[in-house]
C-alpha cells in the first residue's frame, strides 16, 4: 500500500478509537442515570483493496483500508423488558387494591379513635338492661341515646366510604391525565427520533432511553402492547386498542355520569361527540369503552393489569346498599372491595332497624291500638327515615324509601321523650315479653354475610365477621403484592445486569481504546518518519 494511503488506514484507527472513548465517558457519567441503558461500540473492517485473485487458493490477496465506527447501540433484552412492564403493571392493580383495602380496614376498625363495633355493644348492653326493668325512664332514656349513637357512628362510617370512593374517583382523572401526557410524550420522541436516524448515520439511543423509561412508566398504569414499524416510531396500545401510532396520540376521555356522579372512562375515537344548544360538548361512550367491566378478575387472562383498572375496579359504579348484598347484584359489586363492604354494611344496618322496628310494631299490632303507638294511630318506631311521610313503606325501587343507613334519622319525639316507650300495658303489666324479643333478636343467627357465605350469624357477630373478611382479603391481597414485588425486583435486577453500566467495564474499554488509540498514533508517527525519510533521501 502507498505510503499516503497508509495515513488513511492510521487515520481510521484513530477517529474509531476517539469515537469508542467517548461513547465509553459517555456511559460512565450516565452510571447513576434512572432509565440510562449503556451503548456498545461496534468496529468494523472498512473495504479491501484486492491485489491479485487467486481461484485455487483459500483467499484473495487483499489489503485492508482501515476500521470503521460501524454502531453504537443499546443492550437491552426484549424478553425482560416485556416481562418486566406486564408484572409492573400487575404488581401496580393490587397495589392500589391493598392500599384500598387498608383504607376500608381504617374506616372499620377506627373512627375518631373508637371501633364501630363498640357502638353495637352498646346498644346491646342497653337492650339487655332494658329487659331486666322495660318500664324505668332511665333505661329508656340510655337505650334511646345508645340507638342515635349506632345510628351516627354508621353514617360516620359509611359517609368514610362514600368520602373514599369519591377520592379514588378523582385519582382515576388524575391517572387517565397522566397516561395521556405520557402518550403525548412518546409521540414527540418518535418525532425526534425518526428525524435524527432518517439519514442512517446517528443513533438517537439517549432519546430511546427516555422514551422506554416512558413505556415503564406506562405499564404501570394500564395493560399496554408495543411494537417498532419500519420508520423506528413505537406503536403503542392499551387494553387492545391503538393509543400511540405514527399519526396520532388516540386519547382517554373522561366525562361525569349523571347517574352516579363518577367519572366514565372511554376512548375519544370510538365515542360519539354531541354539541347542545349552547355549545357545550359531550360524548356517547357506550361502544368506546376502555375496559369489559363483565370480565372476569384473573392473572390468567391477563384482566388483572394496570392502576388505572384497579382503581376503576375498586370505586365501582355506585353507592352500594343492602340491595346489592342479594344474588346476581352481589356478584355485579364483588370485585369491588368499596362496595361489597358498603353493601354488607348497610345490610347490618338495615338488620337492626327493620328488626327494632318490627318488634315495636309487632307489640302495637298485637295491642289496643294505643299501645306503643305514636299517637296518630301507626306503631312507635324508633327509626326513621329522611322522607316527607315517614309512614311510606319500603319500596327497594326507590332509594329515598329505604331504611338504609344514608336515609336513617332517629325518632326525634322518642328522643326528647324516651319514656314514650313506657312498655308498660293498658292493664298495667310491664311489657316483659316485647323487651326480652328485643334482646333476643341480636342472639338470633339469622344472617349472613352475603349470598356466597354459608357461615349463619347473630347481629352482635356480623360487624365482626365484616371486619375478619375484610382483613382476610387484605392478608391474601397483600401477599400477591409482596409476591409480585420479589418478581418485579428480580426481573429487574436480571435487566439491570444488562442495561446497566459497570464501572469496572467501562474503564477495562478505556484502557482498551486508549491503547489502540496510543497504537494508531504511533503508526501514523512511523508513517511520517518513513515517508520525511524518503523525501529527505531524495531531495
Amino acid at each position: 500500500m502507498p505510503l499516503m494511503g497508509s495515513f488513511y488506514v492510521g487515520n481510521s484507527g484513530l477517529q474509531t478509537s476517539q469515537n469508542a472513548l467517548n461513547t465509553t465517558a459517555h456511559n460512565i457519567s450516565n452510571a447513576d442515570t434512572k432509565g440510562y441503558v449503556r451503548q456498545q461500540t461496534l468496529l468494523g473492517d472498512k473495504d479491501y483493496n484486492t491485489l491479485s485473485v487467486n481461484v485455487a487458493g483459500i483467499s484473495n490477496k487483499q489489503s485492508g483500508l482501515g476500521v470503521t465506527y460501524q454502531e453504537v447501540r443499546q443492550v437491552r433484552d426484549i424478553f425482560l423488558d416485556n416481562t418486566y412492564r406486564e408484572e409492573n403493571g400487575r404488581l401496580s392493580f393490587y397495589s392500589t387494591e391493598y392500599d384500598a383495602i387498608s383504607e376500608v380496614e381504617t374506616l372499620l376498625g377506627e373512627m375518631d379513635g373508637a371501633s364501630f363495633e363498640g357502638s353495637i355493644n352498646d346498644l346491646w348492653v342497653a337492650v339487655q338492661e332494658m329487659s331486666k326493668d322495660p318500664s324505668s325512664s332511665v333505661v329508656q332514656g340510655l337505650f334511646m341515646q345508645r340507638a342515635y349513637a349506632f345510628v351516627s357512628d354508621a353514617q360516620a362510617v359509611y359517609q368514610g366510604l362514600c368520602n373514599y370512593q369519591d377520592n379514588v374517583n378523582r385519582e382515576i382523572k388524575i391517572t387517565v391525565d397522566k397516561i395521556n401526557d405520557i402518550g403525548n410524550k412518546i409521540w414527540d420522541l418518535n418525532e425526534q427520533i425518526r428525524k435524527i436516524e432518517s439519514g442512517g448515520i446517528e443513533h438517537a439511543n439517549d432519546l430511546k432511553d427516555q422514551r422506554n423509561e416512558l413505556l415503564d412508566e406506562l405499564s404501570s398504569y394500564a395493560k399496554i402492547e408495543y411494537s417498532n414499524d419500519v420508520m423506528g416510531n413505537v406503536l403503542v396500545k392499551i387494553e387492545g386498542h391503538s393509543f400511540v401510532n405514527a399519526t396520532r396520540v388516540n386519547e382517554l376521555g373522561t366525562q361525569i355520569d349523571e347517574t352516579n356522579g363518577f367519572y366514565d372512562v372511554f376512548w375519544k375515537d370510538n365515542a360519539t361527540k354531541v354539541r347542545d344548544p349552547l355549545g357545550n360538548v359531550s360524548y356517547i361512550t357506550d361502544n368506546a369503552q376502555l375496559f369489559d367491566k363483565n370480565q372476569e378478575i384473573s392473572s390468567i387472562i391477563d384482566t388483572d393489569i394496570g392502576k388505572l383498572k384497579s382503581l376503576i375496579v375498586t370505586r365501582g359504579d355506585h353507592r352500594a346498599d343492602f340491595r346489592d348484598c342479594e344474588g346476581e347484584a352481589y356478584d355485579k359489586i364483588s370485585d369491588s372491595i368499596v362496595m361489597t363492604v358498603q353493601s354488607e354494611f348497610d345490610k347490618l344496618i338495615h338488620s337492626v332497624v327493620n328488626a327494632v322496628n318490627q318488634t315495636l310494631k309487632d307489640a302495637f299490632d298485637a295491642g289496643d291500638g294505643n299501645y306503643l303507638s305514636d299517637g296518630n294511630g301507626n306503631a312507635l318506631q324508633v327509626f326513621h327515615r329522611k322522607v316527607s311521610d315517614p309512614d311510606v313503606a319500603e319500596d327497594l325501587e326507590k332509594s329515598e324509601t329505604l331504611f338504609s343507613v344514608a336515609n336513617l334519622v332517629i325518632n326525634e319525639e322518642l328522643m326528647q321523650t324516651p319514656s314514650k316507650l313506657g312498655f308498660v300495658k293498658p292493664d298495667g303489666q310491664v311489657d316483659y315479653e316485647t323487651a326480652d324479643r328485643l334482646k333476643q333478636l341480636f342472639e338470633d343467627m339469622d344472617y349472613t354475610l352475603n349470598p356466597t357465605a354459608s357461615t349463619r350469624l347473630s347481629i352482635k357477630g356480623f360487624y365482626s365477621a365484616l371486619v375478619s373478611q375484610v382483613a382476610n382479603d387484605g392478608s391474601v391481597i397483600k401477599n400477591i403484592r409482596d409476591n409480585e414485588q420479589l418478581t418485579v425486583d428480580s426481573t429487574e435486577a436480571a435487566r439491570q445486569q444488562i442495561i446497566g453500566v459497570s464501572t469496572d467495564e467501562e474503564l477495562a474499554n478505556m484502557i482498551r481504546y486508549q491503547n489502540a488509540y496510543n497504537a494508531n498514533s504511533r503508526y501514523i508517527n512511523v508513517i511520517n518518519q518513513m515517508l520525511e525519510h524518503l523525501l529527505n533521501a531524495l531531495a
